[in-house]
């Protein structure tokens, strides 16, 4: 189970950058994830309760956005949108297509946090 390194490596980058504003709580982590990511959505929030055990995102919510595959089709010259990663064809052509445009992202789309206000 991979998505536990993924985690981990999300968890440290969230809490290094959620240092520059002391005192704040994490409240959700928002991932875009690609069909193609090689990643399991139930892995990830199984891996996020353990792993955000006493750390700053302890609490937090993971929120995990699923992209779908988009291929370019040069003989349609637009991008189109797969049904499934079993065939990699023009839906409307029939056409084979190679040239990835989305499908295999994991990235941190967002991060919501509760600062705390400093009193004066």
């Amino acid at each position: 189970m991979h998505e536990l390194s993924v985690v981990a490596s999300i968890v440290e980058s969230v809490t290094e950058l959620a240092a520059a504003y002391p005192g704040a709580r994490v409240l959700e982590v928002r991932l875009r994830v690609g069909a193609l990511a090689s990643v399991i959505e139930d892995s990830l929030q199984f891996c996020w309760g353990i792993t955000t055990e006493g750390t700053p995102l302890q609490g937090s919510k993971l929120t995990v956005q699923t992209l779908p595959v988009v291929m370019h089709c040069t003989a349609c010259a637009q991008d189109v949108e797969l049904q499934g990663v079993q065939s990699f064809r023009c839906p409307r052509c029939g056409e084979p297509c190679s040239d990835l445009r989305q499908g295999r992202e994991l990235e941190i789309d967002s991060i919501e946090i509760d600062e705390v206000e400093e009193a004066i």
